[in-house]
């Protein structure tokens, strides 16, 4: 089959370039536009960051291959699950509570003590509920969710695949 003819390295490279190259795209799209990301957007930015991270470790590290391709497939579920309820929250902003106005969570307090440190990367002034912008019909939230569930089935054929 064609799947197991790509080499391990490749397969993990390639998805290390994939994540790290989303948020340089969200980043120059942040910066052109001047939208300014919620704390959803900065956690789903700092999940794309750290999948980049781990698949650079199996890139590295390629004997733990199956390790570091379900860990990656974890983290997409995260990271999915986080840009649905976003998803969620822009199609139905009446009812969700917009983030800062309660009591802050775990994800907010993340991202305010990472918006402290790296203000550039990870300073979140948006608000959860808004489309500022839209491609093809579909927020960021929604593209976001569709790459998750990329990189989650793209885990799952490297589980699948012979060594």
């Amino acid at each position: 089959m064609l799947i197991s003819k790509i080499p391990i390295r490749a397969w993990f490279a390639t998805l290390a370039l994939g994540c790290f190259g989303l948020v340089a795209i969200g980043m120059a799209l942040q910066t052109m536009l001047h939208l300014a990301p919620c704390p959803l957007c900065i956690f789903q930015r700092l999940l794309y960051l750290v999948i980049g991270g781990v698949a650079l470790l199996g890139f590295l590290w390629p004997r733990i291959r199956l390790a570091w391709a379900g860990l990656t497939g974890l983290l997409a579920l995260l990271g999915g699950a986080v840009a649905g309820y976003q998803t969620w929250m822009q199609a139905f902003p009446e009812l969700a509570t917009e983030c800062g106005y309660a009591e802050p969570n775990l994800i907010e307090r993340l991202v305010d003590g990472l918006g402290m440190q790296w203000p550039g990367m990870f300073l979140a002034t948006g608000f959860c509920t808004s489309r500022d912008w839209v491609f093809l019909g579909l927020s960021m939230a929604n593209w976001s969710l569709l790459v998750f569930a990329g990189i989650v089935g793209y885990a799952i054929v490297f589980l699948g695949r012979k060594a």
